[in-house]
């Protein structure tokens, strides 16, 4: 059984985009960066080449990986879900219980996070530990710099 990738669709559409950019676009660059390189005579010490070929080693890698999301999506509209416990697509206000700094985020897709945008990857330690709780409950986040404790405000779909 092949396992679902969750997303948003604006992070469904920005794969899309760059699988196609690299399909039709960079694929076509790089061919043509490594045929003038060829033309330049001795491969062996030729670097143009060999970073050529470098690139479309990562461009083809990339685009392996692309192709497996994009056939994997799950596309979950946060809009339409609703309830009083965290999941994905939820938009969660939080107050950290030391500093009392207030922070927002909005769970998503691995491939969608962006911390400075407050879009959490649902597989990050934080999501983690908010999934399945409620407005006013406290959560202790285990991360790489350290413990901290936060309190949920607010939950918010779409």
């Amino acid at each position: 059984m092949v396992e679902k990738v969750p997303m948003t669709q604006p992070g469904y559409t920005k794969l899309v985009e760059e699988l196609r950019f690299r399909q039709q676009t960079e694929r076509q660059r790089i061919i043509e960066a490594i045929s003038e390189a060829r033309a330049h005579g001795d491969l062996s010490e030729n670097a143009e080449y060999h970073a050529a070929k470098e690139a479309q080693s990562h461009n083809e890698g990339r685009i392996g990986e692309l192709e497996d999301y994009v056939g994997r999506a799950e596309i979950i509209d946060p809009s339409k879900l609703s309830g009083d416990s965290i999941k994905f697509g939820a938009t969660v206000k939080l107050v950290d219980e030391d500093t009392e700094a207030e922070k927002v985020y909005q769970i998503v897709g691995d491939q969608e996070a962006d911390v400075k945008l407050g879009r959490i990857s649902i597989s990050s330690p934080i999501a983690r530990a908010l999934i399945g709780k409620a407005v006013g409950d406290s959560v202790e986040v285990v991360a790489p710099g350290g413990s901290k404790a936060y309190e949920i405000l607010e939950i918010r779909w779409g």
